[in-house]
């Protein structure tokens, strides 16, 4: 009986050590955008990612958000002299939409995920630059 568990667990491991060895896992790659309309990214400089393989995430594409505001805007003042036009400020509160622009563009760094054995990446995010939108401070 013992040497019967040792050989089903055995086959066990052996069912298992064949099945991930057939697995194509999921790689974490860094590619650049080369195309944006359409969307086309370069990996190793050997691969070209066309746009109908490469999901989006709020990080890597334009999108409209919601934002709670209480604040009052910069004083403005009109041109004609008449005090109507005299400098003043407005009281901005509530939910306001806003557009972020996160949209990729040419020369992007990204860190995409592919999927498991397939031909999809998922485009993360975009690497550091402090020359596109990311900052130290």
């Amino acid at each position: 009986m013992h040497n019967d568990y040792n050989r089903i667990v055995e086959a066990m491991k052996g069912i298992v050590v064949n099945t991930l060895s057939d697995l194509d896992m999921s790689d974490i790659l860094v590619g650049e955008v080369t195309g944006v309309d359409p969307l086309a990214i370069t990996v190793d400089q050997k691969i070209t990612i066309p746009e109908s393989n490469i999901l989006l995430t709020k990080n890597t594409c334009e999108h409209t958000i919601e934002m709670s505001v209480d604040h009052i805007t910069e004083d403005a003042s009109g041109g004609s002299g008449d005090a109507a036009y005299a400098p003043h400020h407005h009281g901005y509160v509530g939910r306001k939409k806003f557009l972020v622009h996160n949209g990729l563009v040419l020369g992007d760094k990204v860190i995409l995920l592919r999927e498991s054995g397939g031909q999809r990446y998922i485009a993360l995010d975009r690497w550091y630059n402090p020359d596109r939108g990311c900052t130290t401070k």
